[in-house]
């Protein structure tokens, strides 16, 4: 690409230029840094690309200069600006690529010179000993990941360490085949010298809503027995507010359509048992998505969360196809 051609491509896209403070004024030197970046990034890019997701380094290639490479940079910028680790969260469902990215940006935040650390929700579920006593309790919390399956207490000590600049910090980790496919923890990662968290998860920052909503909740929250498990998800998501409050900057990995993620979901499970591994079948895999809109329906809690320019510091749309769509800051596209 000719270096006007760069110029104009980026200006073009009002949202996108201002999502990543790109201005006439400051546009060549921008891309003069991204072009440098993207040299030195090449190679180990190239390598994750073909034995790590298993696609052509150039089929990708358009979204790491559009999306990844300044989305890097913003986030070194930020991590300059504090004078502690950067905690960025990023919330996204099934399917809409959080590890993909989370695996992209390590890789671009290592060659500005920041060591990066990857922590997703997951990691902070409460051992498998202590789920089946939740099962116990609450027997329609039949699979891991609604609220009240993760040790809250746990993501907020390694955070405010990490946060407090303490060395070295033990990072939870979940091994998701443990007992069957029920997972369990596993060896804790130690990690010295974090600059920037990555907090990745289908929930990460998002809210409680007002209860009456419920009464007028899209399916699959159908029966009076859906409204009240949604009702007590709900109340439970208020135990997670103390660990968003550790996160300086949240991005949202945004399907246009929520019900991607079934589908998603279903290519993802074909690819598995094309590979010869064992996969859920199309029903259920409905069950499984079904499940989870019931316990936190994307219209009803990430629908308004992105247009609250308090709660969201980036949007990154995604079509059904994979591909990125819109890129914007909450303030903006609400003004």
């Amino acid at each position: 690409m000719e270096k006007q051609e760069a110029r104009e491509a980026a200006l073009a896209d009002g949202l996108r230029a201002k999502a990543f403070g790109i201005t006439p004024e400051n546009v060549d030197e921008v891309i003069e840094k991204r072009s440098h970046l993207l040299k030195s990034v090449l190679p180990a890019f190239s390598q994750l690309c073909q034995t790590t997701f298993q696609i052509e380094p150039k089929e990708m290639l358009q979204v790491l200069w559009d999306l990844w490479l300044p989305l890097g940079i913003k986030l070194a910028s930020q991590r300059q600006q504090l004078e502690r680790p950067l905690i960025q969260g990023i919330l996204g469902g099934q399917g809409t690529g959080k590890t993909t990215m989370s695996k992209v940006l390590s890789l671009i935040l290592d060659h500005l010179g920041y060591r990066t650390v990857s922590l997703s929700l997951d990691d902070l579920y409460k051992t498998y000993s202590d789920r089946l006593l939740l099962t116990q309790q609450d027997p329609r919390l039949i699979w891991r990941g609604p609220p009240g399956t993760h040790d809250v207490d746990l993501g907020l000590n390694v955070l405010d360490q990490i946060r407090q600049l303490q060395n070295p910090v033990m990072v939870p980790r979940f091994d998701k085949s443990a007992f069957g496919g029920a997972g369990d923890r596993t060896t804790s990662e130690m990690v010295t010298n974090v600059d920037i968290v990555l907090f990745e998860g289908w929930f990460v920052g998002v809210r409680p809503i007002s209860a009456n909503i419920f009464d007028t909740a899209p399916p699959p929250i159908v029966t009076d027995e859906d409204k009240a498990f949604a009702h007590d998800m709900n109340r439970r998501l208020h135990d997670y507010l103390p660990l968003w409050e550790r996160l300086d900057s949240l991005i949202v990995l945004y399907p246009t359509d929520y019900r991607c993620s079934l589908e998603w979901r279903k290519q993802a499970e074909q690819q598995m048992i094309a590979a010869g591994k064992s996969g859920m079948s199309n029903a259920e895999i409905e069950q499984f998505v079904n499940y989870f809109w019931r316990s936190l329906h994307p219209e009803l809690f990430i629908k308004p969360l992105v247009k609250d320019a308090t709660a969201v510091d980036m949007v990154i749309e995604i079509h059904a196809d994979h591909s990125f769509g819109e890129v914007y800051c909450g303030l903006i596209r609400n003004s």
